[in-house]
C-alpha cells in the first residue's frame, strides 16, 4: 500500500515492518501487534496511530442472499473503458483514505496486471448507466479469497449497493476458491463497517498497528 524503506531501529526482531519514511516522522507496522512490539514501542517512544483489522469469513458458511436490484441498477464486471469513471468513483468513495483514494490510472493498471486481481473478479455497479460503486476481489496463492476493496459513492449510499456488491463478490470467491476462507482489512475505528462485516459472518482474526515516532 505504501512504499517500503528500511529503518535502523531494532524492531524487526519482534515482527515489525517499516513501511515508509516521512520528514520529521517514522511510521512502522506491528503485524499482529505482538506484546513484545508494544513493549518496544513504549521503550523507544513510539505511539499507536492506526489499527487495521483483518477479518475472516470462515469456509463453510452459507452464501449471502442476493438482494433484489432496484430499477436501473446493473452489476457487471469491470471492462475496458471503465477506467475514468472508476477512478472518479474510487476518489469519491475514499476521499478520507489517503492511500486508496489517491489511486491513479497507472496504479490501476498495475493492480489489474497483478496476480489474483484480474477483471473477472472486479465488479462494478451502475445506476442508470453511471458507475456508482464497485467490489474488487482478490485470489491468494494459498487458495483464500479477499474482499480487496469495496466502495460506493456518497451520493449512492443508502440504496443497498454495498450489500449487493458484497454478495456478488462473495459468490464469485466461493466459486473461485471452492469455498475457502475469505478475508478483508478494515480500519478499526470504522465501527459501522466492522459491525456490518460481523453481521455478514466475518470475525476479527488479526490486529495490525501502525506506530509513529515524531
Amino acid at each position: 500500500m505504501s512504499s517500503s524503506s528500511r529503518s535502523n531501529q531494532p524492531l524487526a526482531s519482534v515482527g515489525w515492518e517499516p513501511r515508509c519514511y516521512r520528514s520529521a516522522a517514522h511510521d512502522t507496522w506491528s503485524f499482529g501487534n505482538h506484546p513484545g512490539a508494544r513493549a518496544l514501542a513504549d521503550d523507544y517512544g513510539w505511539q499507536a496511530e492506526r489499527t487495521l483489522l483483518q477479518m475472516t469469513r470462515r469456509a463453510g458458511q452459507p452464501g449471502l442472499t442476493q438482494p433484489t436490484l432496484e430499477p436501473g441498477v446493473v452489476i457487471r464486471t469491470y471492462q475496458e473503458g471503465d477506467e475514468a469513471a472508476f477512478l472518479q468513483v474510487n476518489a469519491a468513495a475514499f476521499a478520507q483514505h489517503p492511500e486508496q483514494g489517491a489511486l491513479t490510472a497507472d496504479g490501476l493498471h498495475e493492480r489489474l496486471s497483478s496476480p489474483g486481481l484480474g477483471p473477472e473478479g472486479f465488479f462494478v455497479a451502475e445506476i442508470d448507466g453511471s458507475l456508482a460503486g464497485f467490489h474488487w476481489t482478490k485470489l491468494h496463492p494459498d487458495g483464500r479469497g479477499e474482499v480487496y476493496v469495496i466502495g460506493v459513492t456518497p451520493a449512492a449510499q443508502g440504496r443497498g449497493l454495498g450489500n449487493t456488491l458484497m454478495a456478488r463478490g462473495l459468490e464469485h470467491l466461493a466459486q473461485s476458491t471452492r469455498g475457502a476462507d475469505v478475508l478483508l482489512y478494515v480500519e478499526a475505528d470504522n465501527e459501522p463497517a466492522v459491525a456490518l462485516y460481523s453481521k455478514l459472518g466475518f470475525e476479527i482474526t488479526q490486529r495490525d498497528v501502525q506506530y509513529t515516532r515524531r
